[in-house]
């Protein structure tokens, strides 16, 4: 805590201003070419304004400006020239005054202890008050624009003796605070801006928009009429912005939680300043607090006011009337938005009276106007200042004024006001209404989909039962528990549902038994899988027993996906499967929905990615049937995936684009946010990154991963922890960073093992084994994968194959090729969907049968198998799998002496790695997946008898005389992508080779040079699969 006390709580980087600075430095660049610019920064109190243009002079000055500034303070509104004195007072004190020579006998009569510094110039006669304005006016605007040097301004050359004391080329004048200025003032920097337009000058002026003076007005006016200024409005931060400074404030690199932030920006109402007070206020009294490292708080109602917003509302609260002060108090209980029709009825004044008392609040600018009939406090702060500061008999009677006042003038429409009827008649103790409303309130709430507020409104019941001394009904221990689930609140929610089922044991109420332990079940899926199980039993036994059909059934959901979590696949398709059943007999949408959901997870995980998508589009059709934007959310995040090659690379994929994935991650996930779902957050960052990562798209997949992650580990959700890890994993080893791959894994198997999450462990477990592999650590993979995989595991879940195929890849470095291969054909026998799809089209395992073939020296299958499985990767648009099957097929040319054509296989891999990395931000990662990916690639020159024939045919490698071939016979760069396997960036790159080596300028010029050089004729004709020569 003294390390706290002792930190400067100032944000130490400008936080969402970016677009502002950046238009400001646009403005200085423009001053350089002679323009000058009056620039109007605009906002509320702290909104920072002072910071912008803090930042903006730094920039200056760094560009070269003499920066010059003026301040208006508040005592000085009726000083003539203030804020030009104290720049004055700023620019004697800092640079030589014999800049001010010429201009002394005039600048002394506003500065009369000009006269100390220049003792030998006497003031010129005062001329009548006008006229005396006018010079001022003049020598000001002279003294201003002659410290811009004559060689660099434009327009007529100045006077002399301006220009013999000029030096300082670029000016920026700063004029802070013009809502205290005076009207001298404002009329001078009227006239000054009218004649800067000429000279390299930014005029910079700061003032508050809400705080407007007649003179102010009038001088904006004019500005706004002769179209001198440019005006920057300052917004209030939205919530991603204050989560950013507060953070940058402490040093965070973990995100803050949610709902921290959420209070601080509720509190602060976005304003920079009062959020660095708040902060200020709340480490001084231990309000804010690390725990474990990430910042928590106490509840809103016991943060503290900073003293600099306490004071600031007493000042203003003691300019108005004593009914005024009694109304404030009344308006701030009533909360921060207030109709006009219930502080009549709590008060019981006329209108004429109650809007005399209104207006003085306006006045004192405590509140504004939002409509005719509705105010609102101007900031959350002023009202929660003014509500702390009453006692607490003091609120609960005023609450109870004005619940019983919207009570009655709301009683037509109480359905549109239950949320502030619960939350008055609570805060008043008035329990039995409390507790009707709360209720009411939590299932509005819920139903829209905010569990934030509905569990607010279901904690406030509960009290109000308790309250009431009578027996807490056992719906509103699940329905909270529900919403503190759907907040990541583990403890909390598990609190609620073993509440839920004690009272349903103590009533005998076995229905309400069998939800509890399926609530129970449901929520330890997030940490333990065993503790599912074991409550998901003990439910079924009660759902037999209670015969109720659909009861039943959803037990039967439960099994099956606890089953399909400990990988037990088929066993928990036959469980759907029977509730599937049942709720089609019973008609029962909903259940159906959730089933065919469940179904195509389950299919997902027994490695039938065709089956599982056709599930998953029926089940999504009825969720929006049904309006269920949880199951929707669920079902669109999870079907995103389509199967995807990280978690299913021995699955038959569907053929998807990217587009598309994306675009049902992205509704998942902003549904997700929408809903307040924290988990579902969580994943949906995560599966989007997933989707981008298969792809390739590394660069725009890391930061969504990790922030997948991070909010995983904010609300402790071990199993969406190992998810993000295990995604992260499969990413840098796809790109070659095996540590970091390895370090990723290592805690993915971890965290899958202490939920018991087998199909995580088992797939994380299989690219740990494939980054042991690729390190050459053939041992440490032998004895990790002994550990996992035991002889007599099945290979039908995704899980158990990966292990199978981790296998293979481990035989196949040990040299024992044989059993790797068998491996690998029994993978792809047994896979679902195979015989429709083909052989090849699992290119994973393509590549692994190909590299199992070369080793036994069956390289005319290889070469097939190989190319098979070009095509293939490139129809699933699977990039990183193309790369890697064309430098596989390169080593076999290689070693089967064609090395033209593995020259072309070798610059394949290099355009598409080059693509690949280009597309990572982070350099070292870039640098080491280039290097990484292209070392495996042999000596391909050409030896002599194909140096010869290369010669003969204009220099052109084997590939580039078949794609030569190709445009000969009219075919288009998609068509000879498809004919040679090859991506269209690389048909590009051979064709733009081609033209350098003939010389050639068109497609036309090509295809005659074929003609004439017989290419076609010749044995460089464009091979088919399997028409490779063995060798």
């Amino acid at each position: 805590m003294a390390a706290l006390l002792e930190k400067t709580i100032l944000c130490p980087v400008l936080i969402g201003r970016t677009p502002y600075l950046n238009s400001l430095s646009q403005r200085l660049e423009q001053i350089r070419e002679g323009q000058g610019q009056v620039i109007l920064l605009a906002g509320e109190a702290g909104i920072g304004k002072s910071r912008l243009a803090a930042e903006t002079k730094a920039l200056a000055r760094q560009g070269g400006f003499t920066v010059l500034q003026g301040n208006c303070f508040e005592p000085d509104r009726v000083l003539p020239y203030a804020p030009w004195l104290d720049l004055l007072r700023g620019f004697v004190a800092s640079h030589d005054e014999t800049a001010l020579h010429p201009f002394a006998p005039e600048l002394i009569k506003l500065l009369p202890e000009l006269g100390g510094v220049l003792p030998e110039m006497r003031p010129t006669p005062v001329l009548e008050p006008e006229q005396e304005k006018r010079r001022h006016f003049q020598t000001l605007t002279q003294f201003l624009i002659g410290l811009v040097g004559a060689d660099l301004r434009v327009g007529p050359p100045m006077d002399k003796r301006m220009g013999k004391h000029a030096g300082l080329p670029l000016q920026m004048i700063v004029i802070e605070d013009l809502h205290w200025c005076d009207d001298t003032s404002l009329e001078f920097l009227l006239y000054f801006a009218r004649h800067l337009v000429n000279s390299p000058i930014l005029l910079l002026l700061t003032y508050r928009s809400d705080e407007p003076t007649p003179g102010l007005t009038h001088f904006l006016a004019e500005l706004d009429r002769a179209r001198l200024a440019a005006e920057f409005t300052l917004a209030r931060l939205p919530a991603d912005d204050v989560e950013r400074m507060i953070r940058a404030i402490f040093e965070q690199a973990q995100p803050v939680r949610a709902e921290f932030t959420e209070a601080i920006h509720s509190l602060a109402d976005g304003n920079p300043f009062f959020i660095e007070e708040t902060l200020k206020a709340l480490v001084a009294s231990g309000d804010i607090y690390l725990a474990n490292g990430i910042w928590t708080r106490k509840p809103i109602g016991d943060l503290q006011i900073p003293r600099t917003v306490q004071d600031a509302v007493q000042r203003r609260i003691g300019t108005l009337s004593e009914p005024a002060r009694r109304l404030l108090a009344l308006a701030a209980v009533a909360g921060r938005r207030f109709d006009f029709a219930v502080l009549q009825l709590a008060v019981q004044q006329t209108e004429g009276e109650l809007l005399k008392l209104v207006r003085e609040l306006v006045v004192a600018q405590l509140v504004v106007e939002e409509a005719a009939d509705h105010f609102v406090f101007r900031h959350a702060l002023t009202r929660q200042a003014i509500y702390s500061d009453l006692l607490g008999r003091e609120r609960r009677a005023l609450h109870r004024r004005v619940a019983e006042a919207m009570e009655g003038l709301y009683a037509h429409v109480a359905e549109s006001h239950l949320a502030e009827l619960a939350l008055h008649f609570y805060e008043a103790g008035v329990w039995e209404r409390a507790l009707a409303y709360s209720r009411r309130a939590g299932e509005k709430a819920q139903a829209l989909y905010t569990p934030r507020a509905a569990q607010e409104h279901y904690a406030h019941a509960i009290e109000s039962a308790r309250q009431l001394a009578v027996a807490v009904p056992v719906e509103l221990y699940r329905a909270r528990g529900q919403m503190n689930q759907t907040l990541g609140d583990f403890e909390a929610a598990r609190d609620d549902f073993q509440a839920m089922l004690d009272e349903a044991r103590g009533r005998n109420n076995r229905q309400a038994e069998w939800q509890a332990l399926l609530e129970l079940g449901f929520l330890w899926a997030a940490r333990d899988y065993t503790r599912t199980g074991q409550y998901f039993r003990q439910a079924l036994e009660l759902a037999r027993a209670l015969d109720d059909s659909a009861t039943l059934a959803h037990n039967l959901n439960r099994m099956g996906n606890w089953h399909l979590n400990i990988e037990q696949p088929l066993e928990a398709l036959s469980y759907h499967r029977e509730a599937l059943r049942i709720f089609e007999l019973l008609g029962d949408k909903a259940g159906l929905a959730a089933t065919l959901d469940l179904l195509g997870i389950a299919n997902y995980v027994a490695n039938d990615t065709v089956s599982g998508v056709a599930y998953y589009e029926r089940a999504i059709a009825l969720f929006r049937e049904l309006n269920d934007r949880g199951g929707l959310m669920s079902s669109l995040m999870i079907y995103s995936s389509r199967g995807t090659d990280y978690l299913g690379r021995t699955a038959v994929p569907v053929k998807t684009t990217l587009a598309e994935r994306l675009g049902d991650g992205e509704l998942a996930l902003q549904m997700a946010q929408e809903i307040g779902a924290r988990p579902g957050e969580a994943l949906g960052h995560s599966w989007l990154g997933l989707a981008l990562a298969t792809a390739g798209e590394y660069g725009r997949a890391l930061p969504l991963i990790r922030k997948g992650l991070a909010l995983a580990e904010e609300i402790e959700h071990r199993h969406f922890m190992a998810t993000s890890h295990l995604i992260l994993g499969a990413l840098h080893w796809d790109i070659l960073a095996l540590p970091t791959a390895r370090l990723h894994l290592e805690q993915a198997v971890t965290l899958a093992r202490e939920t018991a999450s087998m199909v995580w462990m088992r797939i994380a477990a299989s690219y740990l084994v494939s980054t042991y592999v690729l390190q050459g650590q053939a041992e440490a993979a032998e004895k990790f994968l002994n550990e996992v995989l035991t002889p007599d595991l099945p290979a039908q879940a995704v899980g158990q194959r990966q292990l199978w195929f981790a296998r293979a890849e481990l035989l196949l470095a040990q040299g024992k090729a044989k059993e790797a291969l068998a491996i690998v054909e029994q993978l792809i026998a047994s896979a679902p969907n195979v015989e429709q799809a083909g052989e090849a089209a699992i290119s994973s395992l393509a590549l692994l049968r190909g590299e199992a073939l070369m080793a036994l020296g069956r390289m005319k299958e290889a070469e097939a198998v190989l190319l098979a499985g070009q095509r293939a990767a490139q129809e699933y648009e699977r990039p990183p799998m193309q790369w890697r099957l064309h430098l596989a097929l390169g080593k076999l040319y290689l070693a089967r002496g064609q090395r033209d054509d593995a020259a072309g296989e070798f610059s394949s891999v290099r355009v598409i790695i080059e693509a690949l990395a280009g597309k990572l931000g982070d350099a070292a990662l870039r640098e080491n997946f280039v290097r990484s990916a292209t070392a495996g690639m042999g000596r391909a020159t050409p030896d002599s008898p194909r140096r010869k024939a290369k010669k003969e045919a204009g220099g052109l490698t084997g590939r580039e005389r078949e794609v030569a071939a190709l445009i000969a016979q009219g075919k288009s760069n998609r068509e000879i992508a498809g004919a040679l396997v090859l991506s269209p960036r690389t048909v590009e790159v051979h064709i733009a080779n081609i033209m350098s080596k003939l010389g050639a300028a068109s497609r036309a010029q090509i295809a005659a040079w074929v003609v004439e050089h017989k290419i076609g004729s010749t044995k460089f004709t464009v091979k088919k699969f399997g028409d490779a020569d063995e060798r």
